[in-house]
């Protein structure tokens, strides 16, 4: 049995003939992940997060059938709305069955927080939207969730937000020419 000093280097990490590092076994990442993994969040966080989906669910049927849901036929501007809506409340109400029974989802600590500046970011994106069109605002929203909220680097999320705008703006307005406000 060998002991090291405190501050003594690690061990170099095993290497293959060529010299390169021997890439870990599935059991060694399989070990390694469990012990990063966060601790479960527990059955009450899971109901309240389960009703809190259904209770979506729910304002998204009401919104759809005040939008006018239609008919198979004929159907209305709310059909998809209330499609989706229902959708996500049986997968709340889905959710709320299993409350008990699952395990993988987080406890929420300080860095769950983040999701209040991520949605408040929505509202000048959707009010800008109207005024100058979709190009600015979507560049300068997903700029700033990759690198703000995101921590990614700073090359990676100018070309990411760019690049983002160029797909959507390829997309929704050349190929499918949805009726978007656009500059361009």
């Amino acid at each position: 049995m060998t002991s090291s000093a405190p501050g003594a280097a690690e061990p170099a990490a095993p290497t293959g003939p060529d010299g390169a590092p021997e890439a870990a076994t599935p059991e060694e990442l399989a070990a390694q992940w469990d012990a990063e993994k966060p601790e479960p969040a527990g059955v009450v966080t899971n109901a309240v997060i389960a009703l809190l989906v259904i209770g979506f669910g729910l304002a998204g049927v009401l919104g759809s059938w005040a939008l006018g849901a239609g008919s198979l036929g004929s159907p209305g501007p709310g059909t998809w709305p209330l499609v989706i809506s229902s959708a996500i409340t049986l997968l709340g109400l889905v959710l709320l069955l299993q409350a008990r029974a699952t395990d993988d989802t987080e406890r929420f600590t300080s860095e769950s927080w983040v999701i209040v500046p991520a949605v408040l970011s929505l509202v000048p994106f959707a009010y800008l939207i109207e005024v100058i069109g979709f190009e600015i605002p979507s560049a300068a929203l997903a700029f700033v969730w990759l690198k703000f909220l995101g921590r990614e680097a700073w090359r990676t999320s100018v070309v990411g937000a760019l690049l983002m705008v160029a797909a959507f703006y390829g997309i929704f307005v050349v190929a499918l020419r949805v009726s978007i406000p656009h500059l361009f």
